[in-house]
């Protein structure tokens, strides 16, 4: 048995949603974060760098933080959704692209954008451009496929679990997809997915899953 420990965030439903893909059992523990509920000293001992999401393996008596690690470990566990041979390079570099890349730089957007709109116009036209960028990167990866990575036209993958939940914010973001047709369709055919559906909701529900 798994507990998870998140929250409603891209972040925490890129694991809440791999467990559902999964299809195993676990424990949801809610870390409000809205009231610092991540710096609560028994949060600290299972993630000391006081973020969400975080998961404790009762079968294998390992505990995680950080999601990259956290999806990697449960891929190999389960031995799913991460392609095998040539292919699994490529799929860990795009897995690392959304942790460096689309993860922290819409965060930023969020932040500059949705949050605190007119306290500096250089952040906020930084980190839209940049965002901007990002999304042609992607949107030029998905040419003639249907998932990030595999061979082929792609297989469904933890590569796609991990960008698809900030790309869910796509409004947030101020993100127009139509701009980006192959992330779009890409955001289209992840979001339909029923176990995507019901991790969307873990811990609670906020809104149906935004759709372009």
């Amino acid at each position: 048995m798994i507990d998870l420990y998140t929250w409603t965030t891209p972040n925490g439903r890129k694991v809440s949603i791999m467990l559902e893909e999964l299809g195993i059992d676990y424990n949801v523990h809610a870390i409000d974060i809205s009231k610092d509920e991540q710096f609560d000293p028994e949060f600290l001992k299972i993630a000391p760098n006081n973020r969400i999401p975080a998961i404790v393996d009762h079968d294998t008596g390992i505990q995680m933080m950080e999601t990259g690690a956290i999806m990697l470990y449960l891929a190999e566990k389960h031995d799913r959704f991460l392609p095998k041979g040539d292919e699994r390079w490529p799929a860990i570099e795009w897995l690392m692209w959304q942790m460096g890349g689309i993860g922290p730089m819409l965060g930023q957007v969020h932040h500059f954008v949705k949050y605190n709109a007119g306290k500096s116009a250089y952040a906020e036209e930084r980190y839209s451009n940049e965002a901007k960028r990002l999304y042609g990167v992607l949107d030029r990866r998905l040419e003639g496929r249907d998932f990030v990575a595999g061979a082929g036209r792609g297989e469904y993958s933890i590569t796609d679990m991990s960008i698809w939940p900030w790309v869910s914010r796509f409004d947030w973001q101020q993100i127009d997809l139509s701009e980006f047709p192959n992330v779009r369709d890409w955001y289209v055919r992840i979001a339909e997915r029923p176990a995507v559906q019901r991790g969307y909701q873990v811990p609670k529900y906020v809104t149906d899953v935004p759709m372009p």
